[in-house]
């Protein structure tokens, strides 16, 4: 069994990344392999509802690190989201990832 767990933290190595490596190191404990992918640093450009991503399995904005991780989503058993919270609300980095 894998499990994702996806970084939505402009600081590869603060708080989300250290909390989701206590979780990555309890499921690793219980046979699971995890990734930690780090997203909040990159540029991802948020949806346009163009709808292209149904016929084409992957965004159609070509160098969007979207289109790198779906296709661990298809593999992985299991996701896990980390997001400092800034004003209410998850990274808007993160938001725009997970749309």
């Amino acid at each position: 069994m894998s499990v994702l767990l996806i970084n939505g933290s402009p600081h590869a190595h603060g708080c989300t990344f250290t909390a989701l490596g206590v979780v990555a190191d309890e499921l690793q404990k219980a046979d699971m392999e995890t990734e930690i992918i780090h997203v909040g640093h990159t540029d991802i450009r948020g949806c346009i509802g163009c709808y292209k991503c149904r016929d084409l399995r992957r965004c159609v904005f070509d160098k969007d690190m979207v289109n790198e991780v779906a296709k661990k989503f298809d593999q992985a058993d299991g996701l896990i989201i980390g997001s400092p919270i800034y004003y209410a609300g998850a990274n808007g980095t993160l938001v725009s990832f997970l749309n």
